[in-house]
C-alpha cells in the first residue's frame, strides 16, 4: 500500500485557472506561495512561460521554444503567498484568455549550495523532492541540487543561449544512465551521447553535466529538479498496447497534473490535470513543447483514477502497441496517507 507522508499534496504542487483581464491582476487560491509557475493560455495560441523565485520574477522561459531567458515586465510580477500577481503582458493576462497556472512550492529565493564541483543557488522543498538550481556552465562539472535523495527527473536550460531544453528521466533507456537525455522543447525522440551528463552522473548529492554545447561556455544554466515521494510524485515509464481498453499505470495516488512523452518515436509532450476537466473520460490535453491552445478530442482520453491513470485511447501519440512512454505524476491526493484520518482516495 502506498502510504504516503504527504497527506495534502496542493500545499506543495496545485493547479489554478483563472481568466486574464489585461490590466494587472493578483491570482490567489494556489494554496501556497509558489517558487516556480508555468503559466498556459488555453483560449489562444500564446507560448507558455515559466517563472521561479530563483531566477526572479518577469524572468520568462518558454517550455516550447529553444530561446534565451527574456524580461517581460508585464508578466508574472511577484510571488504572493497564496498565488502570484500579473501585469498586463498578453501571453500571461490577455483580456478574456483562459489560462492554466500549475504552481510548485521549493524553498523561496535559494541560498549557497556547496556540494560538486562548482557552487550553485538551490531554493529546495526536501519534503515534496523538487529542487531549483542555479548554476553558471563549466565544462564536466558536478552541481549540487540539494534533494538529498537521486532525482528522477532534471530539466535544465540555458538562460543565456538558445538551445534545448536538455532533460533526463529515470527511465531513458539506451547508452549508460549518463549518456541518455531527451528535450522537452521538441517532439524528437529520446537520445543518447557519450557522457552526455558528464561523468559525475546522477546521486543523492548531484548531478553531473558534460563538455557538450551549452555546458563548455560558460552559460547561467536553470534546472529543475524531481525526487519521487511515494504517494505524491512518480516519474515512470509504460509500454502501450493498441487499445482503446488501454494501458493502466500505477502511481499509488490520484493524478492532479501528468505530463508524459513517447520516448521510442516523435510526439509532443502532452501535460492534463484534473482542474480543467473534472471528470473521465478526461480528454483535454495542452503540449509543453508547443503554444497551440487547448485541445479536446476523443483521440486525447485519460481515466483519473484514485491510484494512477489509464489510457482510453489506441492513439499513437500516447498508447500504440509496443511503444515506450515516459511520464511524471503529481498527485491530488495519495491512496493512503499515513498521517491524519488516512482515508483512502476516491476515483472522480
Amino acid at each position: 500500500m502506498a502510504y504516503s507522508t504527504i497527506s495534502k499534496p496542493s500545499l506543495h504542487f496545485n493547479t489554478k485557472l483563472y481568466t486574464g483581464n489585461g490590466s494587472t491582476q493578483s491570482i490567489t487560491g494556489v494554496g501556497f506561495q509558489p517558487d516556480f509557475t508555468w503559466l498556459k493560455s488555453r483560449s489562444n495560441a500564446n507560448v507558455h512561460a515559466l517563472f521561479d523565485a530563483v531566477r526572479g520574477v518577469t524572468k520568462r522561459m518558454s517550455s516550447n521554444d529553444s530561446s534565451a531567458e527574456y524580461t517581460e515586465a508585464g508578466a508574472l510580477t511577484a510571488f504572493d503567498s497564496d498565488g502570484f500577481s500579473l501585469g498586463n503582458w498578453t501571453s500571461t493576462n490577455g483580456n478574456g484568455h483562459t489560462l492554466a497556472s500549475w504552481n510548485w512550492k521549493a524553498g523561496g529565493a535559494g541560498s549557497a549550495n556547496t556540494d560538486g564541483t562548482i557552487n550553485s543557488t538551490v531554493s529546495v522543498n526536501t519534503i515534496a523532492g523538487f529542487s531549483i538550481v542555479k548554476y553558471e556552465a563549466t565544462a564536466n562539472a558536478t552541481i549540487g541540487h540539494g534533494l538529498g535523495v537521486k532525482p528522477a527527473m532534471v530539466i535544465t536550460k540555458s538562460r543565456d543561449d538558445s538551445t534545448n531544453w536538455a532533460s533526463w528521466h529515470q527511465n531513458l533507456t539506451g547508452g549508460n544512465e549518463n549518456d541518455r537525455y531527451v528535450n522537452l522543447n521538441t517532439t524528437a525522440a529520446d537520445d543518447n551521447y557519450t557522457n552526455y551528463w558528464g561523468t559525475g552522473g546522477f546521486t543523492s548529492s548531484v548531478f553531473g553535466v558534460s563538455n557538450t554545447g551549452f555546458h563548455n561556455n560558460s552559460n547561467s544554466m536553470i534546472a529543475y529538479c524531481f525526487a519521487e515521494k511515494k504517494g505524491y510524485s512518480k516519474f515512470g515509464s509504460y509500454t502501450g498496447n493498441g487499445n482503446a481498453d488501454g494501458t493502466f499505470i500505477y502511481t499509488g495516488f490520484k493524478p492532479a497534473w501528468v505530463m508524459y512523452k513517447v520516448s521510442s518515436t516523435t510526439s509532443d509532450w502532452y501535460i492534463q490535470d484534473n482542474k480543467r476537466l473534472t471528470y473521465n473520460v478526461n480528454n483535454t490535453r495542452l503540449e509543453a513543447n508547443n503554444s497551440d491552445a487547448e485541445v479536446t478530442g476523443a483521440a486525447d482520453s485519460i481515466d483519473v483514477l484514485s491510484n494512477g491513470f489509464k489510457m482510453r485511447n489506441a492513439s499513437a501519440s500516447f498508447n500504440a502497441s509496443g511503444a515506450t512512454y515516459i511520464y511524471m505524476a503529481f498527485a491530488a491526493e495519495p491512496l493512503v496517507a499515513n498521517v491524519g484520518a488516512s482515508i483512502p482516495a476516491t476515483a472522480r
